[in-house]
C-alpha cells in the first residue's frame, strides 16, 4: 500500500528518523575501553527522565514485563505479601507475574475505567499493624483503559498510614510522556520500556531503584540470574554490562535522551496533554465516550474509545488497518470488542493525529456507526488551531528575524496573502 503505515497503537510508537540514524551503525566491541563513555552517560541521564537524584537506573535487554520481574525478584522473597489494585489488563498481568513468583497478592478489584484507589489503599495499610504488606504495585498509566492514576495521592496514603511498604510503579506508558516524579513521590521501583515515550523499538526494560529498594536486596530470596541487580551494579560500576547488551538500542537511547533534553520534559508533558485534548474533543463530537470514567482519570498518552452497545469495535480496527493502513489499539480481555484505542504518545504532532482521527472516523462510518463525516476531525483541528502557540514575526526578504531596524525606520507590512477558498 502506498504511503506510510499510520501507527497509532499505544506502543510501539513511531521511531524518529534521528533515532533510526543513530542506531544504524556498525557493531563494536562492548568490552572495549571506549564503551564505558556510552554506558555511564546513559545510566546518568536516565535519572533525569525519572526525576531522581538518588535512584539507580538499570538497563536490561527486555521489555516492560522484564522490568516488572526485575523489580520484584530483587526486592522480595517467596511468600511476601503484596497489595495491588487491578483496574485493567496490565495491572492484572503484573499481579499474575507476582503470583507466579510465589508472592501472596492481596488484590483490590476496581472497575475498569477508574484508577488506583488511594483511599482504599490507605485504609488497608492502616489496618496492617504488623506491616505484613511488603509492597504496593501501581500501574501509573493503564494502557488498556486509558486511565492515569494519581501516584502522589497513593504516596500520601502510604505516608498517612505510616507504612514502610515499598512502592512499585509501572511507568511503561507514562515515563517520558506524562509527568513522573520518582523522588517527590518516593517511588521505590519505577519501570519503563523503550517502545513508548522513549520513542525506540521494543527491546529495553528499564528499572530505576531507590536506595531503600537497593537495601531490600540483602533480604530478598526470590531466585534471580538474568535480572540480578547485583550483577548489574558490579558491571555498571566500570561502565559495562554483565552480558552482551543491544548496542544499536543503546545508541538509539543515547539519541532519545538527547531529544527529550532538547525539548524539555515540561514541554513534552504539555504537548502530550494538548494532543490528547484534541482527541478527546473528537470523541465528544462523535457522540462517543471514553472508557475512563471521569476527567481525573483521563490519560494523555492513550484514549480508549467505547463503541455503542451492540457494535463490535474489532470491526473498526480491522477496516482501519486493511483499508486505510491505520493501526489502532484493540480492546483487551473483558474489553475486547467494546473499544478501540488511539495512542497519542512519543514522536507526534497535530497533523499526524488528525490523520489518525480521520482514519478512525472513516472506518467507523464504513462499519455502520452513525458518525457525521468530518465532525471529529473538525473538533480536533479547531482545538489545535485555537491552542497553537503564537508565531514569531516572519523576516522580510534579506533580513533575519533578529536584525534591528535602522533608526527612524518603520516595520514593513507583511506581503499580501493569496486568496484561498474557505
Amino acid at each position: 500500500m502506498p504511503g506510510r503505515n499510520f501507527l497509532f497503537v499505544p506502543g510501539p510508537t513511531n521511531v524518529p528518523e534521528r533515532i533510526l540514524r543513530a542506531m544504524d551503525r556498525a557493531m563494536e566491541d562492548h568490552r572495549s575501553s571506549a564503551f564505558p563513555e556510552l554506558a555511564t552517560g546513559l545510566l546518568r541521564d536516565l535519572r533525569r527522565v525519572f526525576k531522581t537524584t538518588t535512584g539507580q537506573a538499570f538497563i536490561f535487554p527486555a521489555t516492560g514485563t522484564g522490568g516488572w520481574e526485575a523489580a520484584l525478584v530483587n526486592t522480595r522473597s517467596p511468600g511476601d505479601r503484596i497489595l495491588a489494585p487491578r483496574y485493567g489488563q496490565f495491572s492484572h498481568l503484573w499481579i499474575d507475574l507476582a503470583q507466579r513468583h510465589g508472592l501472596r497478592v492481596d488484590v483490590i478489584d476496581v472497575e475498569w475505567g477508574e484508577g488506583a484507589p488511594a483511599d482504599r489503599i490507605g485504609e488497608i495499610l492502616s489496618q496492617d499493624k504488623e506491616h505484613e504488606i511488603k509492597g504496593i504495585l501501581i500501574v501509573h498509566n493503564e494502557t488498556a483503559t486509558g486511565v492515569t492514576s494519581d501516584i502522589g495521592a497513593v504516596r500520601n496514603a502510604i505516608d498517612a498510614a505510616q507504612h514502610p511498604a515499598l512502592l512499585y510503579v509501572d511507568g511503561v506508558s507514562s515515563i517520558g510522556s506524562i509527568d513522573f516524579r520518582m523522588d517527590e513521590w518516593k517511588v521505590d521501583l519505577a519501570i519503563t520500556g523503550s517502545q513508548k515515550g522513549l520513542m525506540l523499538p521494543a527491546g529495553l526494560g528499564i528499572v530505576c531503584a531507590s536506595p531503600k529498594a537497593l537495601a531490600a536486596r540483602e533480604q530478598a530470596k526470590c531466585p534471580r540470574a538474568f535480572f540480578d541487580f547485583g550483577d548489574m551494579i558490579k558491571a555498571n560500576a566500570t561502565g559495562y554490562f554483565p552480558y552482551t547488551p543491544s548496542i544499536p538500542m543503546l545508541y538509539g537511547l543515547r539519541e532519545s535522551l538527547a531529544m527529550l533534553s532538547e525539548e524539555g520534559l515540561d514541554n513534552i508533558f504539555a504537548r502530550h496533554q494538548r494532543l490528547a485534548d484534541g482527541v478527546r474533543a473528537a470523541v465528544r463530537a462523535w457522540g462517543l465516550k471514553l472508557c475512563a470514567k471521569a476527567p481525573k482519570w483521563y490519560s494523555n498518552t492513550v484514549s480508549a474509545i467505547m463503541t455503542p452497545e451492540g457494535t463490535n469495535a474489532a470491526d473498526v480496527i480491522d477496516v482501519a488497518f486493511r483499508r486505510y493502513n491505520l493501526a489502532l489499539g484493540a480492546g483487551l480481555a473483558r474489553l475486547a470488542g467494546k473499544l478501540f484505542r488511539i495512542g497519542h504518545l512519543g514522536d507526534l504532532n497535530e497533523l499526524m493525529l488528525l490523520g489518525a482521527i480521520a482514519g478512525a472516523e472513516m472506518a467507523m462510518r464504513d462499519v455502520g456507526l452513525q458518525v457525521t463525516s468530518g465532525i471529529g476531525v473538525a473538533a480536533a483541528a479547531e482545538h489545535y488551531r485555537s491552542t497553537a502557540a503564537p508565531l514569531a514575526p516572519r523576516a522580510t526578504a534579506g533580513q533575519s528575524p533578529e536584525a534591528p531596524l535602522p533608526p527612524g525606520a518603520k516595520p514593513s507590512p507583511p506581503p499580501p496573502r493569496t486568496a484561498v477558498r474557505a
